[in-house]
């Protein structure tokens, strides 16, 4: 497997996520909970052939839920918000 793959799970694509890309420039990503902010602009870069100029992390804490009787939480993970230079542009 890549590096870079495993450090990037999946783009968010939400309502928030949409009014964050308004001006087509900033881009939500759910990454691995362990990377840190040079590994993400480095998988970015290499996946995307883009520019990146920001990158904003936030850390997504476990929730509970429950199935039936058993009680269990939502795997952790960390969201970037990607800002790319000038120019750049992702297709998701």
């Amino acid at each position: 497997m890549d590096k870079y793959r495993d450090i990037i799970k999946a783009p968010i694509i939400t309502e928030k996520s949409g009014v964050i890309n308004q001006d087509g420039i900033k881009y939500v990503f759910k990454v691995d909970h362990r990377a840190n902010k040079t590994e993400i602009k480095q998988a970015i870069e290499s996946i995307f052939k883009v520019k990146v100029k920001n990158i904003n992390t936030i850390n997504a804490k476990p929730k509970k839920r429950k199935v039936g009787r058993y009680t269990g939480m939502t795997n952790k993970y960390k969201k970037a918000i990607v800002t790319l230079a000038e120019g750049n542009k992702i297709n998701i």
